[in-house]
């Protein structure tokens, strides 16, 4: 273990958290609310020791993915803690196991609240806890690498770590380059988003906060009735067709700006993903109309919770809690499978459970013919017997932990499916659950220990297992 390069890094971290504060703490000098000096009182000692850390570059920057898996796990808890003390501070989230399942909900772009109303928070905070889902969305890390210069030559292994999905490669020869590319799109959409949000009469604030909700696939509202409280067909379009968009995998993005654009029309997964919210729409649309009595009503609610799920995005205009059980169900199974890899989003991934299907049929090939040479593709590629091992000790490790939480979140009393939601929701990083945490929910009931339950969950979920696991592992902080 390179423990000065750990050392260096995470310097770079702190010093980047606090500038990212200085958005909120505009908002609050403009506003004049109570968060300034809570934001100040946290960004100035973590600024701080992030000049200090980095005051002596190593000698050796030399990383590799040991070091990239405890990098990326330190730099995510650190944060969030962090991110957690203005909360504390101004009294806005008294208890601090509160207010670390806020931020960390916030940065792995979960959106899950422990918050039963939020429109008393003072601005500059309810700002903080919308940024956190932007910051989040991408990777904090990817945005070092992105601004930070002399990077080092093995950071790939930490936007490995960090960027969700099977596989991660760079657009270009240099990762920073490729950072910077994948930020210039992420902050194209997110500005784009604002600026239509604001043609609807939304104030800015608003259009800003749910801009950066949208982009991070995250879902905290800045009002108590949600998306739905703005009453606004045009708003509810406007966030469902951004949430598909975050829903993409980036590197398509990349591929239109060099207007390769016979590659973007051939990537299956985006069409599998389209296939399965068009076909989900559909039938959630058929199921849900009779209880309100008009097909067009029920489409704009299936269309907009059907992106808000696939998206991992947890953004509600209707408690689906309430629909048939039909409904509820591929409600669920949308929760499992999530937005396409390379892109904001949480759950599975698409391209995964592709890989995981066709690994299935692949392998009942072979047992009914052991002579077959068969082998797995994605996107005309074959998939190297390696990758195929990798996704499947991820899906184990994932049910293990789904089904290891969803036990320990039963000792609080709930039911079934309120405890086997909350295990979901927060491995996949997707928001709202079922009963007590549907739409309308939130998760302040939950003991102490579930929510260190649900926290771990949705650091796990988000940095897809991996990086979380290796570095509690004694055997990772050995010196090599």
């Amino acid at each position: 273990m390179n423990y000065q390069m750990l050392r260096y890094i995470l310097g770079q971290i702190f010093k980047l958290e606090a500038a990212l504060m200085a958005l909120p703490l505009l908002f609050g000098l403009y506003y004049r609310d109570a968060g300034v000096m809570p934001i100040l009182e946290v960004m100035l000692p973590v600024g701080i020791a992030g000049y200090l850390l980095t005051a002596v570059k190593p000698k050796n920057q030399t990383i590799y993915a040991r070091e990239g898996f405890v990098i990326v796990a330190l730099a995510w808890i650190l944060l969030s803690v962090f991110g957690a003390l203005p909360f504390v501070i101004e009294g806005a989230i008294p208890k601090f196991i509160d207010a670390l399942f806020e931020t960390v909900s916030g940065f792995t772009t979960t959106g899950s609240t422990a918050l039963s109303e939020v429109e008393s928070l003072p601005m500059s905070l309810l700002m903080w806890r919308s940024f956190t889902h932007w910051i989040g969305g991408m990777g904090v890390l990817v945005f070092a690498l992105a601004l930070l210069p002399n990077g080092s030559a093995q950071s790939m292994y930490i936007m490995r770590a960090e960027v969700p999905g099977p596989s991660v490669g760079k657009l270009v020869a240099k990762t920073q380059l490729t950072a910077r590319i994948l930020y210039g799109i992420y902050i194209f959409f997110t500005v784009l988003e604002a600026i239509l949000l604001k043609l609807t009469g939304l104030r800015w604030f608003d259009c800003i906060a749910n801009a950066f909700a949208t982009a991070g696939t995250g879902g905290f509202a800045v009002i108590n009735d949600g998306i739905g409280g703005y009453n606004s067909v045009w708003v509810e379009v406007i966030i469902t067709v951004f949430m598909l968009i975050f829903s993409i995998n980036f590197n398509l993005f990349y591929l239109l700006l060099i207007k390769q654009f016979s590659d973007v029309l051939r990537n299956v997964e985006i069409k599998v993903f389209f296939a399965i919210y068009t076909l989900a729409t559909l039938m959630i649309t058929f199921n849900i109309a009779p209880m309100y009595h008009s097909f067009s009503r029920a489409f704009r609610y299936a269309g907009f919770t059907v992106a808000s799920l696939c998206s991992s995005t947890g953004f509600g205009t209707a408690d689906y809690t309430l629909w048939p059980g039909f409904s509820q169900t591929i409600l669920i199974i949308l929760m499992f499978c999530g937005a396409c890899a390379g892109s904001t989003g949480g759950g599975l991934k698409v391209a995964r459970v592709m890989i995981l299907c066709k690994s299935g049929v692949s392998e009942i090939r072979r047992q009914l013919n052991p002579r077959l040479v068969s082998t797995v593709k994605l996107e005309g590629q074959v998939v190297e017997n390696e990758q195929i091992r990798t996704q499947g000790a991820f899906f184990i490790l994932y049910i293990i932990i789904l089904f290891v939480s969803t036990l320990l979140l039963s000792l609080d009393q709930y039911g079934f499916d309120v405890s086997f939601s909350a295990a979901l929701t927060a491995l996949n990083n997707m928001g709202p659950g079922l009963g007590a945490i549907g739409p309308t929910g939130n998760f302040g009931e939950f003991t102490t220990f579930s929510k260190l339950v649900i926290i771990f969950d949705m650091l796990v979920g988000r940095l897809e297992i991996f990086p979380i696991l290796i570095a509690l592992m004694p055997r990772t902080w050995k010196k090599a």
